[in-house]
């Protein structure tokens, strides 16, 4: 599979703000570097300038490109991380051809994502119209006010439309783009590349923007421990009394803390550990869906296909047959979905 061509849009090219830059790199280090070891062919990135003036001069951080918005009208994916603050704050208007050609790129067909406040963007050009969409909390409330016709959700890490896609701000940012990278090659790929990057390997977008700091930090260090033992035992009958007790806590202390630490319960959690060793097993493994249903601890194969249609969208056997690497002669008859 060709993941495509993504272009990560350079509002502000000759002087990047903090924000700006650490999205611009998160984008980067996803889809710029070429983890071929990981898939091959990876993304072909394209850092395509928006005001490209040869006579500007640099006042922070900085970027040089050849390209333009004629390569982001062109691309198959278009990011667009954090706007200028003045843009946000005292609403300076973006660039027209920037906004028109974000409106052709996704007339064309293009997948459109943005980063924190890269929402405004998307925004003014239309594209969250009648759409679920996030930014960083603290700019929501503005975003839903100057943009009424869109549906702003200040609560959640991402929101994933389909062709539009949001993120909240800062690490929220990394979080969507590897569930970019999920979304086209499997979880496996993106797992791989989150161990790399050090992060989690995946947070759903419907997970909490913070935590309540009501509960001290250090506290979340205590669940380390058994929420790793629980993600090596996933083929056990694992219940929330039992993780409570691993962790030297009461069951209520323990639901409290793991719903603050991760924006879950902790069975939605233990059911988002399952899926995902599922959908690693099904897609680097020939293991029948039976076995690979008591291996994550989801039960028969008809619970597995039912969490797997809900929570992902498709059966089992769809998903390895997009996904899996295995070739399709040394599979079995077990595998039917």
């Amino acid at each position: 599979m060709n993941p495509g061509s993504v272009a990560l849009a350079l509002i502000n090219d000759t002087n990047m703000q903090a924000c700006e830059v650490y999205e611009t790199a998160i984008a980067y280090a996803v889809f710029g570097d070429g983890h071929l070891d990981l898939h091959d062919p990876w993304y072909d990135l394209r850092l395509c300038a928006v005001n490209q003036s040869p006579d500007a001069v640099a006042q922070g951080f900085s970027v040089r490109t050849p390209y333009g918005l004629d390569e982001l009208v062109a691309a198959e994916t278009v990011i667009v991380p954090s706007v200028p603050d003045a843009v946000v704050s005292h609403g300076e208007p973006l660039p027209a051809a920037f906004i028109d050609a974000l409106r052709e790129a996704a007339a064309r067909g293009a997948r459109v994502v943005s980063l924190c406040t890269g929402a405004f963007a998307l925004a003014e050009a239309g594209l969250l119209d009648g759409r679920r969409a996030t930014a960083h909390w603290t700019n929501t409330a503005d975003l839903a006010k100057r943009y009424p016709k869109a549906e702003v959700d200040g609560s959640v890490l991402y929101v994933d439309e389909g062709q539009v896609l949001t993120s909240a701000g800062m690490s929220a940012g990394l979080d969507l783009c590897l569930h970019l990278v999920r979304r086209d090659l499997g979880a496996h790929v993106a797992n791989q590349l989150a161990r790399r990057l050090v992060v989690s390997g995946h947070r759903p977008g419907g997970q909490a923007q913070f935590v309540d700091l009501s509960v001290p930090a250090t506290e979340d260090d205590s669940l380390g421990p058994v929420m790793d033992w629980a993600a090596h035992h996933l083929d056990q009958a694992l219940t929330v009394d039992g993780m409570a007790q691993r962790a030297g806590m009461s069951t209520r202390t323990f639901f409290r803390r793991l719903q603050a630490a991760t924006g879950m319960t902790p069975l939605k959690w233990l059911l988002n550990q399952r899926l995902s060793r599922a959908q690693a097993l099904l897609e680097t493994t020939d293991l029948p869906i039976e076995r690979i249903s008591e291996h994550s601890g989801l039960g028969t194969a008809a619970n597995m296909r039912r969490h797997f249609t809900l929570h992902v969208g498709v059966t089992p056997t769809d998903y390895r047959q997009s996904f899996g690497t295995i070739p399709t002669a040394r599979r079995g008859a077990g595998h039917a979905s």
